[in-house]
């Protein structure tokens, strides 16, 4: 057996080296130059589509959601216009559980949407291979801020209220905006109305907006396109964003009227 193994070995080391000579004596083809960041090669597509899913310091959970469309203007700078809606919170919202089991949320009488119309410039800094790698643009975008007030609305017992006595059964129950104010006993607040009770109330209140970026865009796919976005918006509105009421009087300490904010934005969508 050990002989067998020994002549095998012998075998298969002058094998390799009458393989390796033959490779070596062969001719060698010249290799084809290959010039990186060729706009031909990378820069094939005109247009660009994506969608996003947004979070922010200024939203709750899930921040909001976006669109972007670019045109590709040369082989380092786009141009595009984008539209993103975001719902704004303030920081100070307290949410209450009723003794019958519903939740609304402290001193809130307003919910504060937005919709970002805006056009900008991105501009490539460090581009990707053609079917791999990593991405890294710039970003810089402007417009309006179309601010939304959208009431809020509690289920509230006037019958308790008043008389400090509840019989769900036959009590005033409505569903209205609350105020602070005007809904002084807490414990005949049932729970948060409905979310659109108040839409034919919204009251539009102008803005502007400034945003920088960058994203990170990544994948195998010269038509695909994903990535993140991180970046600093700066917003400001005519007058404060009423979200929540002040209790005893008409002195706003609560509301805002500018919000700086930072984001991240992941985001998908195709070339052509």
């Amino acid at each position: 057996m050990q002989l067998s193994l020994s002549r095998f070995s012998g075998l298969l080391v002058a094998g390799l080296l009458a393989v390796t000579t033959a490779r070596a004596q062969a001719p060698t083809r010249p290799v084809p130059s290959v010039v990186p960041d060729a706009p031909s090669d990378e820069q094939s597509y005109r247009k660009e589509f994506v969608f996003g899913v947004n979070f922010n310091t200024q939203g709750g959970l899930l921040g909001g959601a976006s669109i972007r469309s670019s045109r590709v203007l040369d082989d380092r700078l786009l141009r595009f216009w984008s539209l993103e809606g975001v719902m704004l919170k303030n920081a100070k919202e307290d949410r209450i559980t009723t003794g019958i089991g519903g939740t609304y949320i402290d001193q809130k009488t307003n919910y504060a949407f937005v919709l970002r119309p805006s056009i900008g410039l991105q501009r490539i800094l460090f581009r990707k291979a053609a079917d791999a790698g990593v991405q890294v643009n710039g970003l810089l975008s402007v417009g309006p801020s179309i601010g939304l007030l959208m009431p809020y609305y509690i289920s509230y017992d006037r019958t308790y209220a008043a008389t400090g006595v509840p019989n769900l059964a036959t009590d005033e129950i409505v569903n209205e905006q609350y105020n602070p104010r005007i809904h002084t006993f807490p414990d005949a607040i049932l729970d948060h109305g409905p979310l659109f009770s108040g839409i034919g109330q919204t009251q539009v209140v102008p803005g502007f907006h400034l945003r920088g970026g960058l994203s990170f865009e990544y994948g195998r796919y010269r038509d695909a396109v994903t990535g993140l976005e991180v970046g600093f918006l700066v917003e400001g509105f005519t007058k404060r964003m009423v979200i929540l009421s002040p209790y005893l009087s008409e002195t706003d300490n609560l509301n805002r009227q500018f919000f700086p904010s930072v984001y991240l934005t992941l985001f998908f969508g195709h070339r052509s």
